[in-house]
């Protein structure tokens, strides 16, 4: 099931926002090099940000594609790639070089798993925090599978850290874990092994 089209962002407040960027910083809006750069932004926008179209529910809701398993270990997959990245909203900086592990135990059902990335994805494209990222996965997993217990590592690179301020190459790396993984510390060891492995 995809998700559904819901209606574009305010493409005339982007635009109107970002030559008053410009305006502010001492630019001429009507130079050749930036004159087209709010159309291109409103495109990007709608890309960065698609996320912030959908709920979680939406998200887990047009994700859920289960199969019956019966599995009682741990599933994993670790999502990487130039589809995942996010944007501080602290700085509007972008949050890059994004890893996000998943884990989850199955209770009768496994999902597909093409469907963790698109959440895992979806996630990433709000501005947000890393570890509010790594939240909204583990919601929207609960949700989709129907399990409680879900575990989500994430590693990135901010260009908050990295472009301003600090100046420093720093990765940074949270984990939220739910259910089995937070109450069973055996669990949660095992869960950091495997993913140590891949």
């Amino acid at each position: 099931m995809s998700l559904p089209k819901k209606p574009d962002f305010d493409h005339d407040k982007i635009r109107q926002a970002v030559k008053l960027l410009f305006e502010a910083i001492g630019e001429d809006t009507n130079r050749p090099g930036i004159v087209e750069t709010p159309d291109r932004v409103v495109s990007v926008f709608e890309e960065l940000f698609e996320g912030c179209k959908y709920t979680n529910a939406e998200i887990a809701k047009y994700n859920t594609v289960l199969f019956d398993s019966p599995s009682k270990g741990i599933v994993i997959e670790k999502i990487e790639g130039p589809g995942l990245n996010g944007i501080c909203e602290h700085h509007l900086l972008p949050m890059f070089d994004m890893t996000v592990y998943v884990g989850y135990i199955p209770h009768g059902k496994v999902i597909g798993l093409s469907k963790l990335s698109r959440i895992a994805e979806l996630c990433a494209k709000r501005p947000s925090l890393q570890e509010k990222i790594g939240a909204d996965i583990a919601e929207c997993v609960q949700l989709a599978t129907g399990t409680k217990d879900v575990a989500v590592i994430i590693t990135a690179k901010h260009g908050c850290i990295q472009f301003r301020g600090a100046k420093k190459n720093v990765i940074t790396k949270t984990v939220e874990l739910r259910g089995t993984f937070l109450t069973d510390s055996k669990c949660a060891t095992e869960f950091y092994e495997l993913v140590k492995n891949l």
